[in-house]
């Protein structure tokens, strides 16, 4: 999105609470006020990181999917004037192929293990374009998927709906995120989310 203007887009402010993972570990967006999803591409995962944390109050410029709460951000700002905004991977130069020679050497990211999960759904988490993607659970997890898998899954993924879920979990000092492998319903446990 580094071709858009911040400025011509609508503004949303609101306070962080909490960061979100990608199943790679990068931060991918952030959660204000506890019900709306911003979306960010995980090329801006360090800069994120480095100026936003949860508590913070912020002014989000970005674009709003049709039917879905949340907002592909093209711009943050915090209180304190620091901005993230994505000018593109690499700052819109063209990303350059690695030699083969340099793949082994190339940082792994955190440590993945296979892991169950359960909890109450608070919130359907969605890709940059509106499509669902996973969700958060009340323990503040996060569950990713496929975008097909999502859409077959969706009562699943609905807030209020109680799951068990089963994958890779990757966990770092901002939150966790299980990449989803299977994902089931506890009978009777449905909340009000």
């Amino acid at each position: 999105m580094h071709w858009i203007d911040p400025e011509s887009l609508p503004e949303t402010k609101g306070t962080v609470t909490r960061l979100l993972l990608n199943p790679h570990g990068d931060a991918d967006g952030l959660i204000l006020d506890g019900h709306l999803q911003v979306h960010l591409p995980p090329h801006l995962s360090s800069t994120l990181v480095e100026r936003v944390a949860p508590g913070d109050i912020v002014s989000v410029r970005g674009v709003k999917p049709r039917g879905v709460n949340m907002v592909s951000a093209v711009s943050i700002v915090t209180a304190h004037g620091d901005v993230v905004i994505d000018d593109g991977p690499h700052g819109g130069e063209k990303k350059r192929k690695k030699p083969a020679a340099d793949l082994d050497e190339r940082d792994p990211g955190p440590a993945r293990r296979a892991q169950k999960v359960s909890g109450a759904v608070v919130l359907s988490l969605h890709g940059p374009k509106g499509e669902l993607r996973g969700a958060l659970l009340d323990d503040g997890t996060s569950l990713r998927m496929s975008r097909e898998s999502a859409a077959e899954l969706a009562s699943h993924l609905t807030p209020g709906a109680c799951v068990e879920a089963w994958g890779e979990l990757v966990e770092t000092g901002i939150g966790r995120t299980l990449d989803v492998d299977e994902i089931a319903h506890v009978a009777g446990a449905e909340t009000d989310a």
